[in-house]
């Protein structure tokens, strides 16, 4: 008979990191899914990452962007493109106002801006004005958000901005590039599963790897809120292409002494088995449930010390789960 079974790929491996860039392996993959997967994970990373950014702009001086600065070699237009270089971290999810306050013959760098304490710049040295004269100065205030993406001004502020202040395209994004490659690779006796490869570089607000992590998670959330799932509903239920370690599952029992399961029931079934279809105590059971565990694929993966932290399980409770899982041939994590 002709194996249905899709295997699950490996955990993502780095590949090599260097400063903002990482580049990450996932193994395999189900044939055709490495594509599937690599165009999901690379539009989520671009499109829905949080970061911060600048938002509005108030130059001493300026009425508008199309504004000159007297003493000072650009325009306001000049400066604000400039200032959109400038990769702010911002330390609160509430909007921050920092202030760039510079007089006489120099250089302006991003360096000049005060955080206050909230926020971060990580490119000091990224260049901002030229003031030409002693007697010229720079003055401003920014505002700094916290949001995902990117946001046209035109879309961020609705209102009518006072005389002077200046809205901006946000790029929220932490992203600078990301790509990926799909090669195919051995698994068994098919040589067809995918190898995904995945190139991030980041602003450095946060590593290649976290941005991978995190686009991982959104993907996971978007899909679970389809089936109101639980985590312990999404529990891999069928076998990975890499070995089970025997300390987390025991397998090899051939006879499951549960009356209510056949003795010809595989791995795969065991671990979506529901848990009220095995010998525990009415209230081991809703204890269980009111933890939202609620398969035994839920269940092995966690340790005594899980379930002891559960309400309404003790010691006893925690015999009588360990001596369940035994007759199905499996255990608690450990």
């Amino acid at each position: 008979m002709h194996n249905t079974t899709i295997i699950l790929p490996s955990k993502f491996t780095r590949v090599r990191e260097e400063g903002t860039t990482g580049v990450y392996d996932i193994e395999g993959l189900y044939p055709g899914y490495g594509h599937t997967l690599g165009n999901s994970l690379r539009r989520i990373i671009y499109s829905s990452l949080q970061g911060s950014a600048m938002t509005l702009v108030k130059i001493d001086g300026a009425e508008h962007e199309y504004s000159t600065l007297p003493g000072v070699k650009e325009d306001v237009l000049a400066i604000l493109l400039n200032l959109k270089r400038v990769r702010f971290q911002s330390l609160s999810d509430e909007p921050q106002v920092v202030t760039l306050k510079v007089k006489g013959i120099r250089s302006v760098t991003a360096a000049d801006i005060d955080g206050h304490g909230t926020v971060e710049v990580l490119n000091p040295d990224q260049h901002i004005a030229e003031i030409t004269t002693a007697h010229g100065s720079l003055s401003m205030e920014i505002t700094i958000e916290r949001g995902v993406g990117f946001i046209p001004r035109d879309v961020a502020h609705h209102e009518k901005l006072p005389i002077g202040t200046i809205g901006v395209d946000a790029i929220y994004t932490p992203i600078r590039k990301v790509s990926y490659e799909v090669d195919n690779m051995r698994v068994g006796d098919r040589t067809d599963y995918n190898r995904l490869r995945l190139t991030i570089q980041t602003d450095g607000t946060m590593t290649p790897a976290q941005a991978l992590e995190e686009s991982i998670k959104i993907m996971i959330h978007q899909l679970r809120s389809i089936l109101d799932l639980t985590e312990e509903d999404i529990f891999p239920l069928i076998p990975s292409h890499e070995p089970q370690n025997s300390e987390t599952m025991s397998l090899d029992t051939p006879e499951l002494n549960n009356e209510q399961l056949s003795n010809s029931i595989n791995t795969a079934d065991i671990l979506k088995t529901r848990i009220e279809s095995i010998n525990l105590s009415t209230r081991t059971m809703n204890a269980l449930s009111e933890a939202s565990i609620r398969t035994i694929g839920g269940l092995v993966k966690k340790t005594e010390e899980d379930l002891l932290d559960v309400d309404g399980l003790g010691a006893k409770a925690i015999e009588e789960i360990k001596t369940a899982l035994v007759a199905l041939g499996v255990s608690l994590k450990r």
